[in-house]
């Protein structure tokens, strides 16, 4: 009853997700700290994970609000997390505006709580596979990074990713609080990547920081603001900036019909020959496009030229 009651004043006085980006150390530590419920939340309420799928989407989908935050202009990525479990993949988009999307192949999974009573986000996800980033910087070719999953957990795989892939020492935390009715109480996390110049003794006090922090759900599910929680890591940051972070699709019905278009004549003639008429689904937020007879034969007329 107590985090139900937490979930509804939570919101009668609803935060807007944002993410905060700082430095510390002189400038020799870079620092980000989101905060992801409402985003998690929409994605919950669109595909209808089940608390441990929502768990592992919401783990990604914080990773690329971040990671997207380190883009400029209009550079956007693509995270895919392919494991060996049974919720398939994991798809996050994000872009340097603070606008993210995601999907799970299968997002009715739920397994029983792991030895230290949380979700079983390793159990879903599975031990084997690949984490595989795309980056879009505007270029003639994308930049790709891929790692093997070493964890499952993520928040570990994500450190290893830009260890391996991006040879930026990092340490990166992310968290997904579910409710017993299965909304999203508390969502966020953070990342924090080690430049060139820190001595040995900075780095150990940095990581002893981080390896008594409690999860930030905990934290953050006890209202600690975003800032308050870097400076638990990092007691001389400065923050630079700050962005809202939000769900968005680039899905539309005009994209779609382009999409039926690309099918071709033939392709298209069948589709209405057969079914008079066509339902197309978004992967990424849910949302179903339409058509009747009449609208495919338009779009027909409009393959043919």
């Amino acid at each position: 009853m107590a985090k139900r009651q937490r979930r509804l004043n939570d919101l009668e006085n609803k935060k807007q997700d944002r993410l905060i980006r700082g430095t510390a150390m002189d400038g020799r530590v870079r620092a980000f700290a989101v905060q992801t419920t409402e985003l998690v939340e929409e994605l919950r309420r669109r595909h209808d994970t089940f608390p441990t799928a929502t768990a592992a989407m919401g783990r990604t989908l914080t990773a690329a609000a971040i990671m997207g935050a380190m883009l400029k202009g209009e550079e956007k990525l693509t995270i895919q997390v392919k494991g060996d479990g049974p919720i398939g993949q994991i798809v996050a988009d994000a872009n340097a505006k603070g606008e993210v999307r995601g999907y799970v192949s299968n997002p009715h999974v739920h397994l029983p709580s792991n030895s230290m009573g949380k979700l079983d986000v390793r159990g879903a996800v599975g031990t084997e596979g690949f984490v595989n980033v795309t980056k879009d910087l505007g270029l003639k070719e994308p930049y790709r990074g891929s790692v093997p999953i070493i964890s499952g957990e993520l928040g570990e795989d994500f450190t290893y990713y830009f260890a391996k892939s991006e040879q930026t020492p990092s340490a990166v935390g992310v968290g997904v609080l579910v409710d017993t009715d299965n909304s999203v109480i508390v969502a966020g996390g953070f990342i924090v990547q080690l430049l060139p110049g820190l001595s040995d003794d900075e780095i150990t006090v940095i990581e002893k920081s981080i390896g008594t922090l409690p999860p930030v759900t905990t934290l953050l599910d006890q209202g600690l603001e975003l800032e308050q929680l870097l400076s638990r890591i990092l007691p001389d940051v400065q923050v630079l900036d700050e962005m809202d972070i939000r769900f968005r699709c680039e899905c539309s019905r005009e994209r779609v019909e382009q999409t039926l278009i690309s099918l071709g004549q033939s392709e298209m003639e069948q589709l209405i020959e057969e079914e008079g008429q066509a339902e197309v689904v978004c992967q990424f937020c849910n949302e179903a496009y339409d058509f009747n007879k009449e609208q495919l034969e338009t779009i027909l007329e409009q393959a043919k030229n």
